[in-house]
C-alpha cells in the first residue's frame, strides 16, 4: 500500500499524573483523541511513565525499570493497535540485573513492535543525572521502519548532536523524532530562561535544515520538585513539529498539556533536497577528524 503524501501527527505533551498507571491511563485517553482527530503517528514525551526521576541518584529508582517487552510494551503495542497509529514511546528499560537504558520503542499500526532506539548521549548534570542510572545506547543511529515511513528516532539528550541527526538522515530516515523531558531551573534569571529554550528549539530548526528533514519534538511540563532539597525543574513544553526547512509548522505552549496536532507533507523533503543538495556537496574525504575527540 503507498504512503500517503501527507502525514496527520500529533504529540501528547502533558505532566507527571502521580503514578505509572495515572499516566499510562491519560496516554490511553489521550491517544484516543488524537485518533479520533485523525492522527496516524503519536509521539509521546521522554519517560512518560512517571516523574523525570533522574534528580537526584537512588538506587530505589531502579524500581522503576521493567524489561522490553514487558508490562508497558503490552499495553502500549495494544494501544496502537486498537487505534491504529504509529505510536513512539519513551521507558526505562531493564536489559538484565545492573543493566538499564533509557528506550524509546516504536510500535506498529497493528500492534507490532517496529523497534527500539536506546539513548545514546547521556548527561551528567545539575538535576540531570542520568549516568547513574542508563547505560549509553548500543543500538547506534538506526532508522525504525513503519507503515507511515522510516523514523529516525532519538531521545532528548541526543538533540543536541547534528552527529546522531545526520547519521540517521543518511541511512533514509524520513523524518526525526526526539521524546524529551527539558526546563528550566526556576532560579533562573528570565533571560537565561529564554536563551536556553531558545537553543534548544533552535537545535531542532537546525537538525531539519542541514538534512532536510521534518523533525518532531515532544516536551513535557509542569513543575517537578527535587528530592535534594534543590529547586526543581520546570519542565517548559514548546513540543513542536518542523517542517524540512526548519519552518514551524505546529508548537505547543510551555505551560498547558494538549495534543498538539499537525499535518507533515512527506513529499517536501524531496523538493528541498533539489534546492538544498546538502548531501550531494558534503566532502567526506575531509571529516576524518570528527572521529576525534578533540583537534589538539
Amino acid at each position: 500500500m503507498a504512503k500517503p503524501s501527507t502525514l496527520p501527527v500529533a504529540l501528547i505533551q502533558d505532566r507527571d499524573h502521580g503514578s505509572r498507571e495515572a499516566n499510562l491511563a491519560n496516554i490511553e485517553d489521550r491517544v484516543a483523541e488524537a485518533a479520533k482527530r485523525g492522527a496516524k503517528l503519536v509521539l509521546l514525551q521522554e519517560l512518560h511513565n512517571g516523574p523525570y526521576f533522574c534528580q537526584h541518584e537512588s538506587v530505589d529508582e531502579f524500581d522503576l525499570a521493567e524489561p522490553i517487552p514487558g508490562p508497558s510494551t503490552e499495553q502500549l503495542g495494544a494501544l496502537a493497535k486498537q487505534h491504529r497509529v504509529v505510536l513512539v514511546s519513551s521507558l526505562f528499560e531493564k536489559r538484565a540485573t545492573g543493566l538499564y537504558h533509557n528506550t524509546a520503542v516504536v510500535f506498529d499500526a497493528d500492534g507490532s513492535t517496529a523497534g527500539k532506539y536506546r539513548k545514546m548521549h547521556i548527561p551528567d548534570d545539575p538535576g540531570f543525572y542520568e549516568k547513574f542510572y542508563f547505560t549509553p545506547g548500543d543500538l547506534g543511529f538506526n532508522p525504525i521502519d513503519t507503515s507511515v515511513g522510516r523514523l529516525g528516532v532519538m531521545v532528548c539528550w541526543d538533540q543536541w548532536y547534528p552527529e546522531g541527526a545526520r547519521l540517521m538522515a543518511l541511512a533514509g530516515a524520513e523524518m526525526l523524532l526526539y521524546p524529551t523531558a527539558i526546563g528550566w531551573d526556576p532560579t533562573d534569571a528570565q533571560a537565561e530562561k529564554d536563551r536556553q529554550r531558545g537553543a534548544w528549539v533552535l537545535s531542532h530548526r537546525g537538525h531539519a535544515v542541514a538534512n532536510g528533514l521534518p523533525v518532531l519534538s515532544c516536551n513535557r511540563i509542569g513543575h517537578e520538585q527535587s528530592p535534594m532539597d534543590a529547586a526543581g525543574i520546570d519542565f517548559w513544553g514548546t513540543s513542536h513539529v518542523l517542517g524540512p526547512q526548519g519552518e514551524i509548522i505546529a508548537e505547543a505552549s510551555t505551560t498547558d498539556a494538549e495534543i498538539l496536532m499537525a499535518e507533515v507533507d512527506m513529499g517536501r523533503s524531496e523538493h528541498v533536497r533539489r534546492i538544498w543538495p546538502f548531501l550531494r556537496d558534503r566532502r567526506i574525504d575531509a571529516y576524518g577528524d570528527l572521529l576525534k575527540r578533540y583537534r589538539d
